[in-house]
């Protein structure tokens, strides 16, 4: 007999619809055609012992599953539960008449049990579109895939549960999200603040400007400075996600598998913090079987990467283009899929090995020339990328134990909202641009206009720090983001010294 399941197979942060044909005729072998990868092909020790441990028969015929489209590979072990629903439908166990109207998604125990899969959120995208009735899948899973409306979805525990419901002997719950009130929840439940950090008041103002233009940042300084600890309270003062942006953030998680089966919707922004000994394929995305890489796991958030230099020089070329581009392509000889990755980097560093170049009141250990050799682990491209350079000095005793309140995240926040408001303004008919740093060269021309005194002190700096043609246009961008926080539709002369400034670290003045 032949029955019909269906599934999905996730490629990139997008499903693509499976289906799943069994068909059980005289024999004794169990075959599984279609390119399954060896997680499918060892589905058949996985569903005959979930089969026997749910009260089944599991036939002793032939049996063949193929599963359609043959020319697209199958991966993982998620297609378990619908091969095992559609063998007990082909063998006559259960009523197989609803099958084509819900997807059926899960890995198996031994003991009929259900584990978590990856893609839930995609997968749920995809069963809307094809106007399933519903979906299937672990409970681990059933929340974020519950956030998709017109789509009943149904959390399960093991597959005796399934079999039932076909068999009309069970009805699960439904799960049910309320999107909104999901997304509105805790839109702003960050557990650090700016009020935490003494001092550094130019700093602060420096990561201002990052949050408020989207621009990339540099923190330089000796350790305890506070590096650090600014990078990972940037996030608390970007501007909420919107509810796209939630979605898509969610989609990459849910991909990757980083969602939590509490979670159903990120409604803060991410901050991923890699270790420097991570490879170039953890970084950008890629593997056997791709996946996500940190940079789209920090999409509409902060990529943090502290200790710039100790990170091979490989990996972080790597990220030139994804700078540019906002996004990332993996490649293969078969297939291509596309990540986004539009992320705020931030990265911190020592001045010199010893960590204390430059420092106010301690020596520098560092023999001549090794100061220039260790800066030079950054290469000039990747810095051409980061926006603002910040220079950051140790907190003196006094600030540190002042009592006079910091300005928390919200209020420095509120600032960033409406700059980015005048941006939103700024770019509402030009496609994939939000904010100034994903400014073209050719709107850096149109709308980052300067006069002849701004010109004159553009090119003396330019002349003096030895910066590219790239690097003249972060520094036009900064200073619009600068204008646009003070409220000014004309970029002044103050506004692009400041902007300037933030370039004082680049390649010619690091060392002296």
């Amino acid at each position: 007999m032949l029955v019909k399941t269906f599934s999905s197979a996730v490629y990139g942060i997008q499903a693509i619809g499976i289906t799943i044909e069994v068909n059980i005729s005289p024999g004794t072998k169990y075959y599984v055609v279609g390119l399954p990868d060896n997680a499918v092909k060892e589905s058949l020790h996985r569903v005959e012992s979930a089969i026997q441990s749910a009260g089944y028969r599991m036939p002793r015929q032939k049996i063949v599953v193929n599963l359609a489209p043959a020319d697209i590979r199958k991966e993982g072990s998620s297609y378990d539960l619908a091969i095992a629903i559609g063998i007990l439908a082909a063998s006559g166990q259960i009523d197989g008449d609803q099958l084509s109207d819900y997807l059926i998604m899960g890995e198996l125990s031994l003991d009929g049990g259900l584990q978590g899969i990856k893609g839930a959120l995609p997968i749920a995208i995809q069963g809307r579109q094809e106007k399933f009735k519903g979906l299937f899948l672990p409970q681990q899973n059933a929340r974020e895939a519950a956030i998709v409306s017109d789509l009943v979805v149904y959390g399960i525990s093991d597959l005796s549960e399934l079999a039932n419901f076909f068999n009309n002997k069970f009805q699960p719950e439904r799960i049910q999200i309320d999107t909104r009130q999901e997304f509105l929840k805790n839109i702003n439940a960050y557990e650090n603040d700016f009020a935490d950090v003494k001092g550094q008041e130019n700093i602060k103002r420096a990561l201002e400007i990052a949050a408020a233009g989207g621009h990339n940042a540099i923190l330089i300084g000796p350790p305890g400075a506070g590096k650090t600890m600014l990078a990972k309270r940037l996030p608390t003062i970007l501007p909420p996600l919107n509810l796209y942006e939630a979605l898509e953030t969610t989609k990459i998680h849910s991909v990757a598998g980083k969602l939590s089966a509490a979670d159903a919707l990120m409604t803060t922004r991410p901050f991923r913090s890699p270790h420097h000994t991570v490879s170039d394929v953890a970084l950008v995305g890629g593997g056997i079987h791709p996946q996500p890489g940190e940079i789209s796991l920090a999409h509409n958030g902060v990529l943090f990467l502290d200790e710039l230099p100790e990170f091979k020089r490989a990996v972080l070329e790597v990220m030139r283009q994804p700078l540019e581009e906002r996004r990332v392509t993996i490649s293969r000889a078969k297939f291509s899929v596309d990540y986004p990755a539009s992320f705020m980097l931030v990265a911190s560093m020592n001045p010199c090995p010893c960590g204390f170049y430059n420092h106010p009141e301690k020596e520098c250990l560092c023999a001549p020339g090794i100061v220039q050799k260790y800066l030079s682990r950054v290469s000039g491209p990747l810095l051409d990328r980061i926006d603002l350079h910040v220079e950051v000095t140790p907190v003196n005793f006094n600030e540190l134990v002042s009592e006079i309140p910091a300005e928390k995240s919200e209020h420095i926040r509120k600032r960033v909202i409406h700059a980015r408001s005048i941006q939103e303004e700024r770019f509402r008919e030009k496609v994939n641009v939000y904010c100034n740093a994903q400014m073209s060269p050719q709107a850096v021309r149109s709308i980052c206009r300067i006069d002849v005194a701004g010109q004159t002190l553009l090119k003396q700096a330019m002349e003096k720090l030895g910066l590219s043609a790239r690097a003249y246009d972060r520094i036009l961008k900064v200073a619009r983001t600068i204008a646009d926080l003070a409220g000014k539709e004309e970029i002044a002369i103050e506004h692009l010294a400041e902007a300037i400034h933030y370039r004082s670290l680049d390649r010619d003045g690091w060392a002296g």
